[in-house]
């Protein structure tokens, strides 16, 4: 937020702060502590509006009626004033800067601020007449009441606002953060709820003490009792968080694989290849191995052919070569990459390890390279006179056993 963003609220605070410290510096007074300022500032407005308006004494006077009508009336029109006004200015102020996090605050705390000054200067009023001790007893109850609601209500619709405004954040990165917003509002809410009944209540003389140490032992039986789904819910704020997947990318969870399709608080929903869903636990997956295949930049290829015995290294060298060839004038292979080796002697083929990544991750437009890759190479084989090999055995038999065999079968030798 801008040094200009902060003139308005700048201004309401020595609005409201100025009467109490005219009436601080008259009396020559310290400064008050900062966790009674709401209930200081009350009682130094009423003083200095009742020192102004000559409304001292005993007993109610025409100052004293005349002092709470303006308060009154300074109540309303502050209140237009700020609604009508100030935040209209403070729009327009939004509407020209580039973030969005103020367009959604402003309007969000406009009505509690309106509220704010309105309840303050109403109870101002009301504490300027000269009431029974039990009045002023029920008016201070209902200014803590009143002073405390508006402004947790004021903070709970800020925080929300930043909270939309983080949501729609995510939304354009495409982080997935829809289903924990509905969550962490009301959560918000559940939290602001008790802290400002807490607040109340002390402010009101009633000791919190029990009622806090009763509710850390409930929270830990909640929490014991929730286990799991704590852990599943927190599994989703990882999986939000660290975004090692979206809706729509293929991966691999431990054992599974499948495309994505749902993220929600509880669990992680995949469709496999067979079009089964597989549903898993997010505390699983925020600790198991996830491997994401759609992030690849290229796919990998890797196979190996086998040529048949009788080749020769001239014609072994050639075809090499003529692989080669054939991959790096294919524009859909990367070719950052690209390795075509003789490897080694298998037990009935000389081996041919072929090794090259598919520019294009798909799966079906590197499997359309695999087979045009694989035909080329058919081709060059058959164009050099060579073979593929495949699983041979030759059986030798000693000249005793081959006479006894032909003697048995004359046809053996024929």
């Amino acid at each position: 937020m801008t040094p200009r963003l902060l003139l308005p609220f700048t201004a309401l605070w020595m609005m409201l702060a100025a009467p109490a410290a005219l009436a601080q510096a008259a009396a020559g007074a310290k400064p008050l502590p900062q966790e009674a300022l709401s209930d200081s500032l009350l009682d130094h407005t009423v003083a200095w509006v009742q020192s102004f308006f000559k409304a001292e004494g005993g007993g109610n006077a025409i100052g004293h009626f005349l002092a709470a009508g303006l308060l009154f009336i300074a109540a309303v029109l502050l209140r237009k004033i700020i609604t009508h006004v100030i935040f209209v200015w403070l729009k327009r102020l939004a509407a020209r800067t580039t973030t969005t996090l103020d367009d959604k605050l402003f309007p969000a705390v406009e009505t509690p601020v309106a509220w704010l000054v309105f309840v303050f200067l109403v109870f101002a009023g009301l504490r300027v007449l000269v009431l029974p001790s039990w009045a002023e007893t029920w008016i201070g109850y209902a200014f803590d009441v009143a002073w405390v609601v508006v402004l947790f209500w004021g903070l709970l619709r800020a925080l929300n606002a930043v909270v939309d405004h983080l949501k729609d954040i995510g939304d354009r990165r495409g982080l997935g953060l829809e289903h924990f917003m509905p969550i962490i509002k009301k959560t918000l809410g559940v939290i602001f709820v008790l802290l400002a009944g807490v607040t109340i209540a002390q402010r009101m003389g009633i000791d919190v003490k029990a009622f806090l140490a009763g509710l850390g032992i409930g929270g830990l039986a909640f929490a014991l009792a929730a286990q799991d789904t704590l852990s599943n819910f927190f599994g989703s704020l990882v999986v939000a968080v660290d975004r090692p997947f979206r809706v729509g990318e293929y991966v691999g969870i431990g054992a599974a694989e499948g495309t994505v399709e749902d993220i929600g608080l509880r669990s992680t929903k995949l469709r496999t290849g067979a079009r089964t869903q597989i549903v898993i636990p997010n505390k699983m997956v925020a600790n198991e191995l996830v491997t994401n295949y759609s992030r690849m930049p290229q796919r990998r290829v890797d196979q190996q052919i086998g040529l048949t015995y009788n080749t020769t290294p001239e014609q072994m060298q050639g075809f090499l070569e003529d692989a080669r060839t054939i991959l790096r004038g294919d524009p859909d292979v990367h070719q950052d990459f690209i390795a075509v080796n003789f490897t080694g002697y298998g037990a009935s083929s000389l081996d041919i390890q072929i090794v090259y990544f598919a520019a294009n991750p798909d799966w079906r437009k590197h499997m359309e390279l695999r087979e045009r890759i694989n035909l080329k190479i058919m081709r060059a084989v058959a164009a050099r006179g060579l073979s593929f090999a495949f699983p041979t055995q030759t059986l030798h038999v000693e000249d005793a056993v081959a006479r006894k065999l032909a003697g048995v079968n004359p046809a053996v030798l024929s």
